[in-house]
């Protein structure tokens, strides 16, 4: 039984990696690494057999796991190195972490909901991935462990924030949505030197919004 479940899993894994082929992600390594996380470990409350979908799921909290299209497309965007130090501020459900620490990036990753960072931090170390997780506000960093090499940030902000920009390294990148709070820009910057960065918009995304001191305020 239990081999029927995952041969059917395998199956469901490789359509989603045939779609993201096809809507344009070239990327092998991040594909490869797609393929072999077990999404359904990430997604709960009764989500489990729609977690090869190319959909966003919620996750609890008002929060989601990214649309694997999304995560493919901003891991591809990024091009993580092996040995890069990499922040990730909104870990929400663990996944797009976990895709950048197989991918060889040293991962710090802050979650603002208490709940959310607990079930991250279980998930990943259940499956051996190391990731450094830390609970709190991700609009203003973790400067502890700065200058990062890239930055993802996986919820919208209204504008670039100015911390996350300082605690990347000279020549850094860092990919968010920019917007308001239903649809934004994705957006890639790059810094330039101590006080200018360049960005560049790559297209219309949706994305649950960025809450904190250098984002949106939250809703009583």
């Amino acid at each position: 039984m239990q081999s029927v479940k995952s041969s059917i899993i395998s199956e469901e894994r490789n359509k989603l990696i045939d779609q993201l082929r096809l809507r344009g992600i070239t990327d092998e390594n991040v594909l490869a690494i797609m393929n072999s996380l077990p999404r359904e470990r990430f997604v709960g409350g009764g989500f489990e057999k729609k977690a090869y979908e190319d959909s966003a799921l919620p996750i609890g909290l008002q929060q989601t796991i990214s649309q694997p299209y999304t995560v493919a497309f901003m891991t591809q965007m990024l091009q993580i190195q092996p040995g890069e130090k990499v922040l990730e501020i909104g870990t929400g459900s663990g996944y797009q972490a976990a895709v950048l620490a197989k991918l060889g990036a040293k991962v710090y990753t802050i979650e603002r909901h208490f709940e959310l960072y607990k079930q991250a931090r279980q998930i990943l170390a259940e499956l051996s991935i190391q990731v450094f997780t830390r609970q709190g506000d991700g609009t203003i960093g973790w400067k502890d462990n700065a200058p990062y090499d890239a930055i993802i940030v996986t919820a919208g902000a209204p504008d670039v924030p100015n911390s996350l920009v300082a605690q990347l390294r000279i020549g850094g990148r860092m990919i968010l949505p920019i917007g308001d709070e239903k649809t934004q820009m994705l957006t890639l910057v790059r810094r330039i030197d101590q006080e200018h960065y360049e960005g560049h918009n790559l297209g219309e995304f949706r994305f649950v919004p960025l809450v904190g001191k250098e984002g949106w305020q939250e809703k009583k």
